[in-house]
């Protein structure tokens, strides 16, 4: 194995864990909204500095990569994929740590009613199954099972989309619960993002398992 071929081994194994990690807060956000339970609170604060140190450290592995090896075709690619989604997951850690905040604002659980009206557990659910999808295809480079994780965000989509009149309604039944009904409204728009970021990880992997850039076919074919 010469030294760009170890890098990127390295820089992989990077990826993985930093993706392991982002997994497990949006898990941990998700107990503390189901559970009401704030002692995960601190530790997901904690490790959002982890995800931090991550993402830096997978920069500057990709910015040495590039400077000192010079890497052509698919290793090229693959540096370039994992810059992105390096940034996505990033900002997927973001929104974990800040639905877990929300609760931290509140004195009592959300209600079993507002959780069930809103399928807001079942959004935590989704979102976490598509992270462990494209974990897993990154791992095993199958563009077949990457290609499947593409336009799955559309559930979690109507979720979001549903969210604004079930929360209205809630309001007009239960005035003395108006604060938590926001917080969870904003921790819906939060998921609605997580599962945009997951879209864009994918569409990365196509662009390196296959050399094609689907973001911009999308673009063209909207303006068509």
């Amino acid at each position: 194995m010469n030294h760009l071929e170890t890098e990127i081994v390295s820089l992989k194994r990077k990826t993985v864990e930093m993706w392991q990690l982002v997994y497990s807060q949006v898990d941990k956000s998700q107990l503390v909204f189901s559970n009401f339970d704030k002692n995960l609170i601190q530790n997901i604060k904690i490790n959002e500095k982890m995800v931090d140190t991550f993402e830096l450290m997978i920069d500057i592995d990709c910015e040495n990569i590039l400077a000192l090896y010079s890497p052509v075709a698919v290793d090229l690619r693959f540096v370039l994929t994992v810059l992105k989604i390096n940034y996505n997951l990033e900002r997927i850690g973001d929104y974990a740590n800040g639905v877990s905040k929300l609760i931290n604002d509140l004195e009592n659980p959300v209600s079993e009613e507002l959780l069930r009206s809103t399928n807001i557990i079942e959004m935590f659910n989704l979102c976490k199954e598509l992270l462990k999808d494209s974990l897993n295809s990154f791992e095993t480079e199958n563009n077949w099972d990457t290609r499947n994780i593409l336009g799955r965000d559309k559930a979690i989509n109507k979720i979001n989309k549903d969210a604004t009149i079930i929360v209205s309604d809630y309001i007009i039944n239960n005035p003395e619960d108006v604060m938590t009904a926001m917080n969870v409204l904003s921790a819906i728009r939060k998921l609605e993002r997580v599962g945009d970021h997951i879209q864009n990880i994918a569409e990365e992997l196509i662009f390196f398992m296959e050399a094609k850039i689907i973001k911009h076919q999308k673009k063209s074919k909207s303006k068509e």
